[in-house]
């Protein structure tokens, strides 16, 4: 089994249209309609998320908002790669990151949840060290 990189999903989130994530499928498909397109989605990921315990439910039936999957290539195997959100508004703090093998066979989740108290309450200005108080900053390294 081929391990994806961290470093490749977040590449690929975060370049959106680069040269490293190239259109799959003209940017058809999203996580959230990945299980009721095709059966074989469905089987790959029950088995990725049969033996968690506690996730929620928006994980396990990979419902809730998503945007446009991307194709990313990563040591010559090719995987659609998109992020789902429980809503549009826990978006900032709460994101699933998804990425299934082209075959379907292989399948990989990252659950990132920032701690309420590293949540910003206002748009980002200046560097994250300038706009975290010190109490803020001291609660965002101990998570």
């Amino acid at each position: 089994m081929t391990t994806l990189s961290f470093k490749a999903i977040t590449a690929a989130l975060l370049l959106g249209g680069s040269g490293l994530a190239m259109a799959a499928n003209d940017g058809q498909s999203r996580a959230n309609e990945l299980l009721s397109a095709d059966p074989q989605y469905r089987e790959t990921w029950q088995g990725v998320v049969k033996k968690e315990e506690r996730l929620p439910e928006w994980v396990m039936n990979l419902s809730g908002t998503a945007e446009q999957m991307n194709a990313v290539q990563e040591d010559g195997d090719q995987y659609l790669v998109g992020p789902l959100c429980e809503t549009a508004d826990t978006c900032l703090n709460k994101r699933l990151i998804v990425a299934f093998s082209l075959d379907k066979e292989d399948a990989y989740a990252l659950l990132v949840e920032v701690p309420a108290a590293c949540r910003r309450t206002s748009p980002p200005r200046g560097t994250p060290t300038t706009d975290l108080s010190a109490s803020r900053m001291k609660a965002c390294k101990s998570c």
